[in-house]
């Protein structure tokens, strides 16, 4: 129970910690006010509670596909999200630099409520076997520790980079996580049958397996699968190309912009 705690609190902190301290550098280097952080905490927290006291009623919905498809359906929210805070962070005018709070807010709220119902439920279970209630606390410890600390460690590498890199490396990053939300909706509409299956692409489990923390951290920062299948690849790349083309945009359309108020003056 003990090693099981960590895996399991260590992939799901992981994912939230890392979104996070990408979602914060992006913020600090906008010049923007860090209080969407605690907003987006609170209601990640209630939302979290409210998903895990409900999810066996909706595991039951859609012929028993209820959760598969409501997580999907949460990640591609994600995905959307980060595509808008590509587009307003390049975006010249003022009104999208506004919303990117909120945005930010709302991202890390739906993130948290994903990771954060799964570990309600988990430990939640362990309370009715007391015998393994002290190992599975102090594993789920460890393991949030691990995932906590890799945020904080990935927050200061990105503000240590050059000030003309940050910004372009916190898209990049924010584009992997668009392509793991992608592949990984796929994977679970993939088994509540609304999309075919399709033939694995590859097998790396032998040289780097997902259960492994360097497993874990590169799943959570890039989407690392060791079996993905060929819908998978194929959504990751379209959640990759969603990202960093709607951040792409939104400096071609600043740039257009600022030509055409040079040819006015």
């Amino acid at each position: 129970m003990f090693l099981n705690s960590v895996v399991l609190i260590l992939q799901e902190i992981l994912e939230a910690a890392l979104l996070v301290s990408i979602l914060l550098v992006l913020s600090r280097h906008l010049q923007l006010s860090a209080r969407w952080l605690p907003v987006g905490m609170i209601l990640g927290g209630f939302g979290a509670l409210i998903l895990s006291v409900n999810l066996a009623t909706i595991s039951e919905w859609l012929n028993y596909a209820g959760q598969e498809v409501l997580i999907a359906s949460i990640m591609l929210f994600v995905l959307s999200l980060l595509a808008l805070i590509g587009l307003c962070s390049t975006s010249p005018l003022p009104r999208s630099r506004h919303s990117l709070p909120y945005l930010m807010s709302l991202c890390v709220a739906l993130a948290l409520s994903r990771e954060g119902a799964e570990i309600v439920i988990y430990l939640g279970g362990i309370l009715h076997h007391q015998e393994s209630v002290q190992p599975t606390f102090i594993g789920a410890g460890i393991g949030a520790g691990i995932g906590l600390s890799a945020g904080i460690l990935l927050y200061f590498s990105l503000l240590s980079l050059p000030a003309g890199w940050i910004f372009c490396t916190c898209m990049l990053l924010l584009a992997l996580i668009g392509g793991t939300m992608a592949s990984q909706a796929t994977l679970l509409l993939t088994q509540a049958d609304w999309i075919g299956y399709s033939p694995v692409l590859w097998d790396s489990s032998k040289w780097l397996p997902e259960d492994s923390i360097p497993g874990h951290l590169l799943y959570a920062l890039v989407g690392y699968e060791a079996t993905p299948s060929l819908f998978q690849t194929v959504a990751y790349g379209l959640g990759f190309l969603f990202v960093s083309t709607a951040a792409t945009s939104g400096r071609v359309s600043g740039f257009f912009s600022h030509r055409k108020n040079m040819g006015d003056k």
